[in-house]
């Protein structure tokens, strides 16, 4: 007999919340999407940089409903999904669009800056306040990928299995070089103001130029050249601002789509988070990934030029609960978003093995 699916879509406060950085957020709150029959074992699921909470979606399609839903890899009959939108995040968490009780006035620039630690350790407290003290899995990709790893450091006793994906132990120079052409881009708009913007007139611009530096940045240049190859949609000598290439068409389209859905601040904020994620940092003695209790799969997926599957492989190769695995496609870094019957089947199969509890 099936289990009913249930959904929830709500905030769930914390309280105040001491930062890694030693500051105090008051009356935190994170907003969570929650899918399936709460009996069923616990699944957390971390979400990516522009991602949300929304990876099944009721409204409208959810980030991973191609991985995560009923009788799919991930199969919302048999286990509860929970996503958090991050601490720092823009989509009902507390981060630069909340109020600042102190002032009664939006944080802004204000809002303390937060690490992926800070994350886990509020999505820990968020949890327990659910009623939540086991975990099946924990699962996530990029910036989600970072939370699973510091999960499985931070809190190694209450989950079963880990499955980071599209991830590195820490972010590379080449990396935080692309952040850093980023933020460049959104601080250097006229009207960023130094953080403090009008909503009503944010900085659009940097931070749609931000995202097509991402863009570029996600996929191979194989899967440019297949997709968009010299294709012209206009005349190239006419106009230094219009769109003379379906590339340029592509990285204008994606840039503005995000202006539509994201804060300036938070995406800055989180940029920050990114650069500073290494998991020995602040570590003396045995390897960060020796705390790890829980069974690991480990995906990579190659021609990942932000995260390259060789850091991930060198970090578990030598790991008895581990196993690795490099998806072979020519999304790069994005083939954690797509291309979901290449490795979905893993996690399903990995999922299958029962809680200890």
């Amino acid at each position: 007999m099936e289990r009913e699916t249930n959904y929830e879509d709500q905030r769930v406060s914390i309280g105040s919340f001491v930062l890694e950085s030693g500051k105090v957020l008051e009356e935190v709150e994170l907003a969570y999407e929650r899918v399936g029959p709460k009996e069923a074992p616990v699944i957390l699921v971390c979400h990516a940089l522009t991602g949300n909470q929304y990876t099944v979606g009721r409204s409208e399609d959810g980030w991973w409903e191609g991985l995560i839903g009923h009788r799919k890899f991930v199969d919302t009959s048999e286990f509860q999904v929970i996503t958090f939108n991050v601490l720092g995040g823009c989509n009902g968490s507390t981060g630069p669009l909340s109020l600042d009780p102190s002032r009664n006035r939006p944080y802004q620039a204000d809002f303390p800056f937060v690490s992926v630690r800070d994350m886990v350790h509020s999505q820990k407290r968020a949890l327990e306040a659910l009623g939540i003290d086991r975990l099946h899995a924990v699962i996530g990709g990029s910036l989600g990928g970072m939370q699973v790893l510091e999960w499985g450091i931070l809190y190694p006793d209450i989950m079963e299995h880990l499955v980071p994906l599209a991830v590195t132990p820490s972010l590379s120079a080449y990396g935080i070089a692309y952040n850093a052409i980023s933020r460049h881009a959104i601080t250097k708009d006229p009207e960023w103001r130094g953080g403090y913007y009008d909503h009503a007139h944010p900085p659009a611009a940097g931070l749609a130029t931000a995202r097509m530096i991402g863009m570029i940045s996600y996929r191979t240049d194989e899967m440019f050249q297949k997709k968009f190859g010299r294709k012209v949609i206009g005349k190239p000598e006419d106009q230094h601002t219009e769109a003379a290439y379906d590339v340029e068409s592509y990285l204008k389209y994606q840039g503005q789509k995000l202006v539509g859905r994201f804060d300036a601040n938070s995406y800055l904020y989180l940029l920050k988070a990114m650069d500073h994620h290494d998991i020995t940092r602040g570590r003396d003695g045995t390897s960060p990934i020796k705390k790890i209790k829980a069974n690991v799969l480990a995906i990579s997926f190659k021609g990942d030029l932000i995260y390259p599957p060789k850091d991930l492989e060198n970090v578990f190769n030598l790991e008895s609960m581990a196993q690795f695995y490099i998806v072979d496609t020519k999304y790069g870094h994005d083939g954690f978003l797509v291309e979901f019957e290449k490795w979905g089947p893993l996690i399903k199969e990995r999922l299958k093995e029962p809680s200890k509890i």
